[in-house]
């Protein structure tokens, strides 16, 4: 057996994403500068990065500020660390990417409706969005109609402020009764 470790090597943007979720979760993260390796070790004590070698998440984290995405700044004996609006673009990436719709134990019996005008203009924005709502599981009750029958509020809402699109674009309603209702209970899987 080897004396060396081995490390399970994840692709390289899964190191980014969980530094971006260190940096969103705490805001912007507020260090006291004790040490030369206070960055390093810091950021290694949280969840998302202990299972990274320590030279692994330094290495990313000097690709990320020079890159642009991470800013740096010192206020007296403190450091802050803060996503630039290119990191917080890149950031949301990965946040739309990991997006799901947690299934309740019980349904509450209501249905969740997104509709949706959004101008030709924003053709490429309109076929994403449509993507990521198959991708969450919604079904087409007209072309621009969708439905699932979970909570969705925050998911929809997190979406329209990715894509940039207000309250006119999309809008969603909460309903007791559809006409479809059985074959709708029957796509979901729902008794």
């Amino acid at each position: 057996m080897s004396k060396y470790k081995y490390y399970f090597r994840k692709p390289k943007s899964e190191i980014v994403k969980d530094i971006f979720n260190v940096v969103l979760i705490s805001g912007a993260v507020a260090l006291a500068a004790t040490s030369p390796y206070f960055l390093t070790n810091i950021l290694r004590s949280h969840k998302y990065l202990k299972k990274y070698p320590k030279q692994r998440v330094a290495n990313t984290f000097s690709r990320l500020r020079r890159d642009g995405l991470i800013e740096i700044q010192r206020r007296g004996s403190q450091i802050c660390i803060n996503l630039t609006q290119e990191g917080k673009k890149k950031a949301g990436i990965y946040q739309i990417n990991s997006l799901s719709i947690k299934e309740p134990k019980r349904w509450d019996g209501k249905w969740r409706l997104v509709i949706f005008d959004i101008s030709e203009l924003k053709k490429t924005m309109r076929e994403a969005f449509r993507g990521k709502l198959k991708e969450l599981g919604f079904i087409v009750m007209q072309k621009s109609v969708w439905i699932h029958p979970f909570s969705c509020q925050d998911e929809i809402a997190l979406l329209r402020d990715f894509f940039g699109l207000d309250k006119n674009d999309i809008q969603m309603i909460v309903a007791e009764k559809i006409e479809k209702e059985a074959e709708l209970k029957k796509i979901f899987n729902l008794s």
